[in-house]
């Protein structure tokens, strides 16, 4: 078992003792214990799209934002996918400057293959580039603890999260949230200033049954039901009012049909290509000679738009890293790209929902939410950039900010004046 795992255990199994002697350390202690350093809790609910919050039950979360700031969308980064959202709200960079490009990539230089499902790569810090937040609060001393939160299962940059946990999607929600309130309850010296917490069930039903379905409208009041568990327990611990909540998604969803497919090889011949990935964003590297070929059949496909790497629009922020490949496809919206030996082989899950198109629409649009000391309160403001994310965080905390993509500029608005003051 490694160490750092090891410790962890240790540490969760001495706690309750620590706690009987030291008289389990009442509420006031921690809160006042938390009023010396800003804190920042960083919430994820994968796949929950912005307008979710006004159609759907959720009125804890309305709570929060009627309290503090919400926005009226969040816009993800390109491709608006899981894993290059997630490290981009923490490294406060395009998926073509943190190499984190797609959830399925191939890298030449390595010769290796990444997936969310290959816990080799996904725990290997060669793949994640700049510096995520918790790297850049660790080398300056400071405690950090990430639940789930894609990049934090890999040492970057030399460094780990002080306290973290690798993925186990069928930990309890419950079991989360309780693991939030033991991080809290830590002695000052050891308590982390910035935590991650995630939750997938609205992305889970998003795919499974589409965006408009009742099982996805039930999957947000459950997400809902976790997070008034977890504003419950702040309050009974007189945190709520100390702690800076930032509730967020990575992406939107839009129904698919498997009326709405585009089959590559109608086009082109699949022996021809490596196809990285494939929908709703194709990632294609024509073999030697054949990129013209490929590049010409591929302009004549309807629902999609094929691109040399260079010809990707600037507004995409998508063509300056070796793990893009050549040729780039995009489907319209609620299209699909395939093979017909998959659409075959799988055709029903061609029907429900899905993400990773064109960031700028409504429909890929994310949540953000922010209640705390640090924010303005019943203010909902317009569409920003998640870019601008991690240095809205690093303002809270008081930590000078890695060379990011994101400005505070953009986000400033959301701020107290008391937060701004003190950050030029």
């Amino acid at each position: 078992m490694p160490a750092r795992h090891l410790a962890f255990i240790l540490l969760a199994l001495l706690l309750p003792a620590s706690l009987i002697l030291t008289g389990c350390a009442n509420s006031d202690d921690a809160a006042s214990a938390q009023l010396e350093s800003p804190t920042v809790l960083l919430i994820s609910l994968d796949g929950f799209r912005s307008d979710y919050l006004d159609r759907y039950e959720a009125p804890t979360m309305r709570r929060l934002a009627a309290e503090g700031v919400r926005a009226e969308r969040m816009i993800p980064s390109f491709p608006s996918k899981t894993f290059p959202n997630h490290y981009t709200l923490v490294t406060g960079l395009y998926p073509e400057n943190h190499g984190i490009v797609a959830n399925t990539m191939y890298d030449p230089e390595f010769d290796a293959w990444f997936s969310l499902g290959n816990r080799d790569a996904v725990s290997d810090g060669r793949w994640w580039g700049g510096e995520p937040l918790w790297v850049t609060m660790e080398k300056r001393g400071m405690k950090t603890a990430t639940f789930f939160w894609p990049g934090s299962e890999a040492e970057i940059m030399g460094t780990r999260p002080s306290y973290w946990l690798p993925f186990d999607g069928d930990l309890p929600a419950a079991d989360r949230v309780e693991q939030i309130f033991e991080w809290l309850n830590l002695p000052a010296e050891e308590r982390p200033s910035f935590i991650t917490l995630y939750f997938s069930d609205v992305d889970h039903a998003g795919h499974d049954f589409g965006p408009d379905a009742p099982e996805t409208a039930e999957a947000v009041r459950t997400v809902d039901g976790y997070i008034e568990m977890l504003v419950e327990g702040l309050e009974a611990r007189g945190l709520l009012d100390e702690i800076n909540l930032i509730i967020v998604s990575d992406h939107g969803m839009v129904p698919t049909s498997s009326e709405r497919v585009i089959f590559l090889d109608d086009y082109i011949d699949l022996d021809d290509v490596m196809v990285v990935d494939y929908t709703p964003v194709a990632m294609i590297r024509p073999k030697e000679g054949k990129f013209d070929t490929v590049y010409q059949a591929l302009q004549a496909a309807e629902h999609a738009h094929f691109y040399r790497k260079d010809e990707v629009p600037d507004s995409f922020h998508f063509q300056d890293h070796h793990r893009i490949p050549d040729l780039i496809g995009i489907a319209e919206e609620g299209w699909s790209i395939t093979t017909h030996t998959y659409f075959e082989n799988n055709p029903s899950s061609f029907d429900g929902g899905t993400h990773g198109y064109n960031n700028y629409l409504p429909s890929m649009g994310a949540l953000f939410i922010a209640r705390g000391p640090a924010f303005v309160q019943g203010e909902t403001v317009g569409p920003f950039s998640n870019i601008h994310v991690y240095n809205l965080m690093t303002a809270i905390l008081g930590v000078p900010p890695a060379s990011v993509d994101g400005s505070l500029d953009a986000v400033r608005p959301l701020l107290a004046p008391q937060v701004t003051a003190n950050v030029e």
